[in-house]
């Protein structure tokens, strides 16, 4: 595989995890969190990151929206809910590993 399919495949994965992720949106971002350590945040700073070092600059706002398919807030008024007590404890014993 040459740079140039690698990347457009790299490309077409993360077009894929966006599109699995959207489809899944009752998937949380502490859910997330709790099992990979990451969340749809997460990808939108990488995203803005990736952005920059190909000489782009889009903000925060801009990135999340690429990856929420919206504006975040409008995502968060439909889809995300209060984390539960117990999502809450997995959480922090999730984090408490990482110390």
């Amino acid at each position: 595989m040459n740079e140039q399919q690698k990347l457009a495949a790299e490309a077409s994965a993360f077009r894929q995890l966006l599109k699995h992720l959207d489809e899944n949106k009752d998937v949380q971002n502490i859910d997330l969190m709790i099992l990979a350590d990451f969340c749809r945040n997460c990808l939108s700073k990488w995203y803005m990151a990736g952005a920059k070092e190909q000489g782009v600059e889009i903000d925060y706002d801009q990135a999340r929206e690429a990856v929420y398919g919206m504006p975040f807030n409008e995502w968060k008024d439909h889809h995300q809910l209060a984390a539960t007590p117990e999502q809450k404890a997995a959480f922090a014993a999730r984090q408490a590993l990482q110390t």
